[in-house]
């Protein structure tokens, strides 16, 4: 029972691996469409494909043409990574500044603000207030 097991596996497989050996034809008709099958055209020529080996791609050669654009794209890809890369300065300059005034808004209950050139001080409320703005800030734009 073993033997036919096994010799039934053996046909499975064999005949599993011709049939993936089988052979392709490649035409191309009057119309010039490019044509597929197991069996070559009547009266017509035909290129016989090997399906066991995989088809190498064509080489990787940029078009004459394409040098110039990519270098327009190099110089815009430049000027946009200057313009993050000033952006991003930027924020981090403001981040400093709000993590400083954050800093002297919990450090110093005594915080003053200039109003129409007069100093006024900060309720305790007020101060809560803007320590609470503050962080906000913070979390949304440097965190």
């Amino acid at each position: 029972m073993r033997w036919k097991i096994l010799a039934a596996a053996v046909t499975l497989a064999i005949g599993v691996a011709t049939a993936q050996a089988a052979q392709i034809y490649k035409w191309i008709d009057a119309q010039g469409v490019t044509h597929f099958d197991a069996q070559p055209p009547v009266g017509q020529s035909a290129q016989q494909l090997d399906t066991r080996k995989p088809v190498a791609p064509p080489p990787l050669v940029p078009a004459p043409g394409r040098t110039e654009s990519s270098q327009e794209q190099q110089a815009v890809d430049a000027k946009v990574k200057k313009q993050v890369a000033a952006q991003e300065a930027k924020r981090k300059e403001y981040c400093a500044t709000q993590r400083t005034n954050l800093a002297q808004l919990q450090n110093n209950p005594r915080v003053r603000e200039e109003v129409d050139g007069e100093f006024r001080r900060f309720t305790e409320e007020e101060r809560q207030a803007r320590i609470a703005e503050v962080k906000k800030t913070l979390d949304d734009t440097c965190n």
